[in-house]
């Protein structure tokens, strides 16, 4: 089977969607799937983003506007859409859905014996209805609301089936517009690679990096720089706990890596540190971590923490469960019923008081009670977010959608 898969931007600093296309690939491999990856990126660049040798990766060149309009993308599809079995649209709200079905539609009209392939789409969580709630977002709210009824309406509508990463992104898909009647809905799970052995190397290569003590607990944060993360309540909440503690060594460290400090959020976040000396020595921004390095930091944390607004998945979630580390979330991070199920993990709202709870509920068990939750958190993994098992899954969805 030969599937195309497409994406705005294959660049693997954007995490999420593309990184989950990787995660697949050798697995999928396994089981006989031919994939290609069509993106609007520069050639050059994606020869320098290291992509596994069976995946063929396409770089078409940047796009233009905030819509990605690309000139070479329906060209590119009239000639080639037919070599493939599937296509696999990710993403939402931008030029290559669109392009994507218009172009099937001309080849149909010029030729209606062409094997044209059955075309999915994955929202990977675009579908949440947070987007059109969040006050900051009421500009781009008002956008999506219009390209919905004009454009993406008839898109969702019109592909052959949306793939949903967990049953809450597909339930909460439901309820955000009017119109919204796919031809499938399928909950095909999703998976991440088995991370390396822990090993002496791995702790000290992130240790000696970052100037960290071995003997230094911390809890780790590991995503992008942004509101929707909910960094801002980590800190608050951090401080509130320990300014209330009188052994200030009970309260593990805060060490917060992803990409974007340098963003007006990230300045905002930095300010608040300033403004708060007793964090300084405490709490440290380490950057966007990949690699060896990332893995060293996860396997070196006590607890993985995420206050987030809005998950689609998690795929860094998912790689502390793999750690046996266990995971602080909310319930807006969409795995959390199957990490609250089998106990990998201590769940909470999206608020301050929520995230608060989260730092404060850790701190309080007692060692057993940690090792246990950090077994737990090995078993979620293996039971739900093995990319053995999702792989196997998705093969099955692709090859039954006939």
């Amino acid at each position: 089977m030969k599937i195309l898969h497409i994406i705005t931007s294959a660049n693997p600093k954007n995490g999420g969607p593309i990184q989950g296309i990787r995660n697949y690939e050798s697995a999928l491999h396994l089981l006989g799937v031919q994939r290609s990856l069509l993106s609007f990126d520069s050639p050059e660049a994606i020869l320098d983003w290291n992509f596994p040798s069976t995946l063929k990766v396409i770089g078409l060149g940047q796009s233009k506007t905030g819509w990605q309009y690309n000139k070479l993308l329906m060209p590119w599809l009239e000639n080639n859409i037919a070599n493939y079995d599937r296509v696999v649209l990710n993403g939402m709200w931008t030029y290559h859905t669109y392009a994507t079905l218009k172009a099937i539609k001309k080849l149909k009209n010029y030729n209606s014996s062409l094997s044209i392939p059955k075309v999915f789409l994955m929202p990977h969580g675009m579908l949440d209805p947070w987007f059109q709630k969040d006050e900051t977002r009421r500009i781009k709210a008002v956008r999506n609301y219009f390209y919905w009824y004009f454009i993406e309406k008839q898109v969702i509508n019109n592909v052959d089936g949306l793939l949903f990463t967990c049953k809450e992104e597909l339930l909460l898909a439901r309820t955000t517009f009017s119109g919204y009647k796919p031809k499938q809905e399928l909950n095909i799970g999703y998976g991440i690679v088995e991370p390396p052995v822990c090993s002496k190397d791995l702790l000290e290569g992130f240790y000696n990096q970052f100037y960290i003590s071995r003997d230094q607990p911390y809890l780790l944060f590991l995503s992008r720089i942004h509101p929707k993360k909910g960094i801002d309540l980590l800190l608050k909440a951090y401080h509130q706990k320990l300014t209330e503690m009188e052994l200030a060594d009970d309260l593990p460290h805060l060490i917060i890596a992803g990409p974007g400090i340098e963003t007006d959020y990230g300045k905002q976040l930095l300010r608040y540190l300033a403004e708060n000396p007793i964090l300084q020595n405490r709490i440290q921004f380490v950057g966007h971590l990949s690699g060896d390095i990332k893995w060293g930091a996860i396997y070196g944390c006590d607890a993985f923490i995420l206050p987030s607004h809005q998950e689609n998945f998690g795929i860094a979630v998912a790689e502390a469960l793999a750690c046996s580390k266990p995971v602080l979330i909310t319930t807006k991070v969409n795995i959390y019923r199957e990490i609250e199920i089998g106990g990998g993990g201590i769940v909470n709202e999206d608020t301050l008081e929520g995230t608060y709870k989260n730092i404060a509920q850790w701190i309080s068990l007692t060692d057993e009670e940690k090792e246990l939750m950090c077994r737990n958190a090995q078993s979620v993994y293996k039971k739900y977010f093995n990319i053995e098992n999702a792989a196997k899954k998705y093969f099955k969805v692709m090859t039954a959608s006939k």
